[in-house]
């Protein structure tokens, strides 16, 4: 804007015009429309009117020559403690955290190119200082904000699994925490991607598991639970730190479909037919181009077909979905083309069935695996499922041994889950589900969680007294006594063994739970969490244990650091593992460095989309980075 609007302003009922503020003089502003307005009349009426204004306007409106010392110290490098060249570095370091990019990315020519356009003065630092000065900077500040978190939780779960390395000689194993915040928000941390040395057995993994809870000083009666993978070695571990532990749902899933496919020689044979034909146009760029310029010529879209992977059922599923998709395609190819095999018209009957069949697996293997399914969520998707294999269809013929083998896995490899107070009760605290899914356990089910009740009011009366009673001090002194004296341990076990009479559940959390279970269920499709954040003053004792209960998710599949870290790109991972494959220090530091990832809690969700509710870090930091206190 020029300088000569100092003095003058726009007439409010006429555009066209200016009104001069020193001697109220109205102007024409050159035209009738904007197009055309102008400041050369106003400029001659300061010349004509005003002349100290005037001189004061020439020479506001001057060029004004930057002296040498001014044009030199613009092209001098910032030193590194300039704030802004400190501010650069910070964001840079949280773009490769936030990107999961290499380190190497400082020494990237594009990325220094584009530094240089949009700050010349700027020094790029070395992949070694950003290492070694600037991502240890960054840990100590997400370690400091992640223990203010925990310590503000009493109750949590977690997930692992260990991975090893196909680009270096290493394994990590992985422990991710998962809690509700007092405002009913689901809150996620990746605590470790620790190096895992040695065999895998069930004593080291169990010591290895003990030893992050030190780092983070989480006691186990904080752990309601660690979902795990299937592994014997991982189950006794977990029985040996003497933790609660579920295995995953996903997993689970995976193997009672793996049975029902191998159960069936038909569909087996049908399968094996179908992974050779797509191997064959794998394995040759004709043949594809062939297949394209078919899909082409009969109006289809240009699909790949889908190779499996034999340890993921799901794969196969696709794989199947695929080759229907084009089996015209493929109709065509091969009455022009050569095929290593084919599909009959039975076996493309049979696979069609099989779709049919594995498609609720399919889509409940889905809702299992996403970052906001709880174990709330087992025991309905499993009565879902055993009801819709129950049912006989004109559509089973050709395939009843595959189903008939699908529901006794299913049977059997879920038959404990009405038992296991971890899902029962979270199922009955689910206000989606409360006691309506449940096949035959559901009064069983009821009864215990009034016990849980019980217990918890008890509880609460007997801390209220002592801490009446006894300040904090003397209870401590107290509890240091008891632990040091094996004769009052076994009393006290001794103590615990005796039969005490049974005590009323509590009139207040009984009228609770009746209300709550009178109550209609909410929509599927709502969160529980908001509902007990909206509802934790009409139920308080309930709200506490759902708060408990509802911290744990069914599957490890979304919450695992393993899909964030172990499954990047394979030129990342080369880049940063495979050059230091004998230095195991480096290894560790690196290993820290890719398990920076971004944390999230979801809110709400949509198909395959997720609102989050970003973690706040300070300054303004949206991150989490995996710690190793040992290495860095």
């Amino acid at each position: 804007m020029s300088a000569v609007w100092n003095y003058f302003k726009v007439n409010e009922d006429d555009k066209t015009k200016a009104d001069c503020k020193l001697c109220s003089a109205k102007l024409s502003r050159g035209g009738s429309k904007g197009s055309a307005f102008n400041t050369s009349n106003l400029i001659k009426h300061l010349k004509s009117q005003h002349d100290n204004e005037y001189k004061e306007f020439t020479h506001a409106s001057k060029p004004t020559q930057p002296t040498l010392q001014q044009t030199l110290s613009r092209r001098e490098k910032m030193s590194r403690d300039n704030p802004r060249a400190v501010k650069i570095t910070q964001a840079i370091i949280e773009y490769i955290a936030l990107s999961d990019q290499p380190l190497s990315e400082v020494e990237n020519v594009g990325f220094l190119r584009l530094l240089h356009v949009l700050e010349p003065r700027y020094d790029v630092p070395s992949r070694r200082y950003m290492t070694d000065t600037e991502l240890p900077k960054l840990h100590d500040s997400v370690k400091k904000h992640i223990h203010s978190l925990l310590q503000a939780s009493s109750a949590f779960s977690f997930t692992t699994d260990i991975w090893t390395s196909s680009v270096s000689p290493v394994s990590l194993i992985s422990l991710t925490s998962q809690w509700i915040d007092e405002s009913f928000m689901p809150q996620r941390a990746i605590l470790h991607a620790k190096q895992f040395r040695g065999s895998h057995t069930s004593q080291a993994i169990a010591h290895v598991f003990e030893e992050m809870l030190q780092t983070w000083g989480i006691p186990k009666t904080s752990v309601h639970v660690v979902l795990r993978d299937n592994a014997k070695n991982m189950i006794k571990a977990m029985n040996d730190a003497g933790l609660p532990s579920l295995p995953c749902v996903a997993h689970t899933l995976q193997l009672a479909v793996h049975e029902g496919l191998l159960a069936q020689r038909s569909i087996a044979d049908a399968i094996a037919v179908g992974r050779k034909i797509i191997g064959h146009f794998k394995h040759s760029a004709l043949a594809y181009s062939r297949l394209e310029d078919i899909q082409g010529q009969l109006n289809q879209p240009i699909k790949r077909l889908q190779q499996d992977v034999q340890t993921r059922w799901n794969s196969t599923y696709y794989m199947l979905q695929s080759l229907i998709e084009q089996k015209r395609v493929l109709g065509v190819y091969v009455s022009e083309h050569e095929l290593p095999d084919y599909l009959t018209a039975h076996q493309w009957a049979l696979m069609e069935k099989t779709v049919a069949i594995l498609a609720p697996f399919e889509e409940l293997t889905k809702k299992v695996s996403s970052y906001d399914a709880l174990a709330s969520d087992v025991i309905p998707a499993v009565t879902v499922l055993v009801r819709l294999l129950n049912r006989e269809t004109e559509e089973d013929h050709g395939v009843k041994t595959m189903k008939e083998t699908l529901l006794a896995a299913v049977k059997k490899r879920f038959s404990d889950v009405e038992t296991n107070p971890m899902y029962f009760i979270s199922t009955i605290l689910d206000p989606r589900y409360k006691d309506c899914f449940f096949s035959n356990n559901a009064l069983e089910a009821k009864l215990h969680l009034k016990q849980e009740l019980q217990m918890m009011s008890r509880a609460e009366a007997e801390g209220s007294q002592a801490e009446a009673a006894e300040p904090p001090a003397k209870l401590f002194l107290k509890a240091q006594a008891s632990t040091s004296s094996s004769l009052d341990t076994v009393f006290e076990e001794i103590a615990k063994e005796q039969p005490q009479a049974a005590q009323p559940l509590a009139a207040g959390a009984a009228i609770e739970l009746d209300t709550y279970l009178g109550e209609a269920p909410s929509p599927r499709e709502d969160s529980p969490l908001k509902y007990w954040g909206v509802n934790k003053i009409r139920f308080p004792t309930l709200a506490k244990m759902a708060h408990k209960y509802l911290s744990a998710p069914c599957s490890s599949v979304e919450t695992l650091v393993s899909d964030h870290i172990f499954f990047l790109p394979s030129d990342i991972r080369s880049s940063v593992l495979g050059q230091y494959r004998h230095d195991t220090d480096a290894v560790d530091r690196i290993g820290t460095s890719l398990a920076i990832t971004i944390v999230a809690s979801p809110l709400a969700s949509t198909t395959n989309k997720f609102k989050y509710n970003i973690i706040k870090i300070p300054p303004k930091l949206t991150y989490h980075i995996s710690l190793n206190t040992e290495v860095l």
